[in-house]
C-alpha cells in the first residue's frame, strides 16, 4: 500500500461526490423557481438509494468475480462488503490502494450517473416514482456497464475476468464517457419520451432559468470535482493524473470559448448559461480521453464540444422531445464525441498507449470506441424505457396537470424555495391542506402559489 495514492484517492473521492451536490445548484438554478427544491432533491435521493444498494450489493456485481463472459460480476461475492474490510491477515488492494478507498471511489461514480439523467425530467416527475426508477436502472443498468467498461481484474493465474468492453474489446475510456455519460444520457432520453412534455414546453417563457448564480455556482463546484473524477481516476498521486488533470483544464476551456462563439454568432449574445454548460460539455467530452490524447488534441476536442452541443441542445424542439436541462444535447452527445475522438487522437506515447487514425493506427481504434459508445447507448436506453414504462403504467411516473400548474415543489414536497411572505416553509400544502383553494381555477391557483 502506498499512503500517497491512498490519499488522493480518498480526496478525489470526496470531490466526485461534491459533484453531486453541485449538479443540484446547476440543475436547480435552470428550473423555474417553484420546482428548484424537487430538482435538487433528485440528486439527494440518488446520493441516498445508490450509495446504500452499492453497499449491498452494487460494488460486488460491478467488480466481483465475473459470472458472465464479461458482462456481470457476482453481486454475492462481495455482499455487505464482505472480504473487503478485512482477509483475517490484512486488506486486500487495489493496485497500490487499499481496496476499501477502491470502493469508495466508485461509489461516488455511480452515484453522479443516476444524478445527471434526473435533468431530463424537471418540473414533472414524481419523486417516489424517481426514486423507484434510480434503484431499478442502477440495478439492472449501471452495475453491469460499469462491470464492462472499469473492471479489469485477473483471476489467480492471470487470466482476465473482467468486463467485455475494457478489457475483452480494448475499448479506452478512462473516466466514465461511456459508463456515465452515454449511459446517463440514453436513459434520459428513453425518460423524456416516457413523461412527454411540459406544459408550455417551448412557448411558456417561465420555463427559463430562474437563478443563473446557481447555475454557475453549480458548474464551478463540477468542474472542481471533476479534477477528481478524471485525475483520480489514475487511482494514484503520479504522472498519469497530472496528465489528466491538465488535460481536464484545457477541454473544458475551449469548450467554452467554443459555445459562447455558437451563441454570439447564432443569437447575437454570449450568455452565462452558455459558459456554464460550455465547459459542462468539454468536461463530458474529456473525460474519456483525459489518458488518450495530448493537451492541444484537448482542446482540438474541446473546441469540437462546444460548438456541437451548442447546436445538439436544439434538438429537442425539432425532434418534438422536452429534455428540460440538455442531459441528452450536454452528456450523450459530448459523451459520444469524446469516446469516438480516441480512435481519431490517442497518442500511443500517452498514458493510455492507443493509437487512433491521425497517429498511424487505422480504423481499428475508432471501430472498438463505436462499439463501446453505441452498445452502452442501445442497453441503456432500451432498459430505461421499459422500467419508465412500466413504472407509469402502475405507480404512475408525472404528476397532475394541476399540481404542475402549482409548481412542484409546493404540490410535492409542501415547500417552497423562496418565501415573501413571512409563511414558514411547508406549514401548509396548497391543493390538499387548504379547502377554499380547491375551488378555484388552476390560473388562479398558480398566482397565489407564485406570489
Amino acid at each position: 500500500m502506498n499512503t500517497g495514492d491512498t490519499a488522493w484517492v480518498l480526496v478525489s473521492a470526496a470531490l466526485v461526490l461534491l459533484m453531486t451536490p453541485g449538479l443540484a445548484f446547476f440543475y436547480g438554478g435552470m428550473t423555474r423557481a417553484k420546482g428548484v427544491l424537487n430538482m435538487m432533491m433528485m440528486s439527494f435521493g440518488a446520493i441516498a438509494v445508490v450509495g446504500v444498494l452499492w453497499v449491498l450489493f452494487g460494488y460486488s456485481a460491478a467488480f466481483g468475480k465475473d459470472v458472465g463472459g464479461g458482462l456481470l460480476g457476482n453481486p454475492l461475492a462481495k455482499l455487505g462488503l464482505q472480504g473487503v474490510l478485512d482477509t483475517g491477515k490484512t486488506m486486500p488492494l487495489v493496485g497500490t490502494i487499499p481496496e476499501i478507498a477502491f470502493v469508495g471511489f466508485q461509489a461516488v461514480f455511480a452515484i453522479i450517473t443516476v444524478a445527471l439523467i434526473s435533468g431530463a425530467i424537471a418540473d414533472r416527475a414524481k419523486f417516489g416514482a424517481w426514486m423507484v426508477f434510480a434503484a431499478i436502472w442502477v440495478t439492472v443498468v449501471y452495475f453491469p456497464v460499469a462491470h464492462w467498461v472499469f473492471d479489469f481484474n485477473k483471476d489467480a493465474n492471470g487470466n482476465n475476468t473482467g468486463g467485455w468492453l475494457g478489457q475483452g474489446l480494448g475499448v479506452i475510456d478512462f473516466a466514465g464517457g461511456t459508463a456515465v455519460h452515454i449511459n446517463a444520457g440514453a436513459a434520459a432520453l428513453a425518460l423524456c419520451l416516457i413523461l412527454g412534455k411540459r406544459k408550455g414546453f417551448g412557448k411558456d417563457p417561465s420555463h427559463r432559468p430562474h437563478n443563473m448564480p446557481f447555475v454557475m455556482l453549480g458548474a464551478g463546484l463540477l468542474w472542481f470535482g471533476w479534477f477528481g473524477f478524471n485525475a483520480g481516476s489514475a487511482l494514484g498521486a503520479n504522472g498519469v493524473a497530472g496528465y489528466a488533470w491538465i488535460n481536464t483544464l484545457a477541454a473544458p476551456c475551449a469548450a467554452t470559448l467554443g459555445w459562447l462563439l455558437v451563441e454570439r454568432l447564432r443569437d447575437g449574445h454570449a450568455t452565462s448559461l452558455g459558459a456554464a454548460s460550455g465547459a459542462v460539455a468539454g468536461l463530458v467530452a474529456i473525460t474519456p480521453a483525459c489518458s488518450a490524447i495530448t493537451p492541444m488534441w484537448a482542446m482540438a476536442l474541446g473546441l469540437l464540444a462546444g460548438v456541437v452541443c451548442a447546436m445538439a441542445v436544439g434538438l429537442k424542439f425539432r425532434l418534438g422531445f422536452d429534455d428540460s436541462l440538455d442531459v441528452v444535447g450536454v452528456h450523450l452527445v459530448g459523451g459520444i464525441i469524446g469516446t469516438l475522438f480516441i480512435g481519431l487522437a490517442a497518442d500511443p506515447n500517452s498514458p493510455a498507449a492507443g493509437q487512433g487514425l491521425f497517429y498511424g493506427g487505422g480504423l481499428e481504434l475508432l471501430g472498438k470506441q463505436a462499439v463501446g459508445a453505441f452498445a452502452v447507448m442501445l442497453y441503456s436506453f432500451i432498459v430505461a424505457y421499459v422500467i419508465g414504462w412500466i413504472i407509469n403504467k402502475t405507480m404512475g411516473f408525472r404528476i397532475s396537470s394541476a399540481h404542475e400548474s402549482a409548481g412542484i415543489d409546493i404540490s410535492v414536497h409542501a415547500e417552497s424555495a423562496y418565501d415573501f411572505g413571512g409563511r414558514v416553509s411547508g406549514s401548509f400544502h396548497p391543493l390538499e391542506e387548504n379547502p377554499a383553494w380547491q375551488h378555484e381555477t388552476p390560473a388562479r391557483t398558480e398566482s397565489k402559489v407564485d406570489a
